[in-house]
């Protein structure tokens, strides 16, 4: 089996079979990273589909002097970024569309409520706080894929984890001592 950078050399060359491949096999990641910054799953998509076709567009100056999904995180990350500076999330997320696994209906209510709140608290941070944490806590990225994906180093992904850390605790706080 093909790494990702090779298929992603391989694409480069005009092999849309092997950036076909590169799509099926990280969409989902795509995806889930931008829904868990915009919390919309319509943008969310939106996001992912523009990510890779900004990395198709881009195949022929592709160097793979990183991990290809690292490569696929700065896009989506960007991409996030960008979409947040241009439209206001609306501060709800998309109540409509959330899935919920849990079987009882109080349940499936506590579970979207916990997840509104964390999602008020968010929207709150900076955006590069809020990049970092959705990389840290939902990608469970390491430091150093984060710090190459934002272009900055470990030790400024960590100021940037402490500091919305401390504004989520401050802003979570009276939620988790119930």
């Amino acid at each position: 089996m093909a790494s990702d950078e090779e298929l992603m050399l391989s694409a480069a060359g005009g092999d849309m079979e092997a950036f076909g491949e590169l799509v099926l096999r990280h969409q989902d990641r795509a995806w889930r990273t931008a829904y868990h910054y915009v919390g919309n799953r319509a943008d969310a998509e939106e996001l992912a589909q523009e990510a890779f076709l900004r990395i198709l567009d881009a195949a022929a100056s592709y160097r793979p002097s990183a991990r290809f999904t690292t490569y696929l995180y700065r896009v989506v990350a960007n991409l996030c970024l960008d979409h947040r500076r241009k439209k206001r999330p609306d501060r709800q997320g998309d109540l409509s569309q959330r899935d919920s696994s849990l079987p009882s209906p109080e349940a499936q209510m506590e579970a979207r409520e916990r997840e509104d709140t964390v999602r008020r608290a968010l929207d709150k941070l900076p955006d590069r706080q809020r990049m970092a944490v959705v990389l840290r806590y939902y990608e469970e990225l390491p430091l150093r894929e984060i710090a190459a994906t934002m272009d900055a180093t470990p030790k400024a992904v960590e100021r940037l984890l402490a500091r919305a850390r401390k504004c989520l605790a401050a802003e979570l706080g009276a939620w988790t001592e119930d």
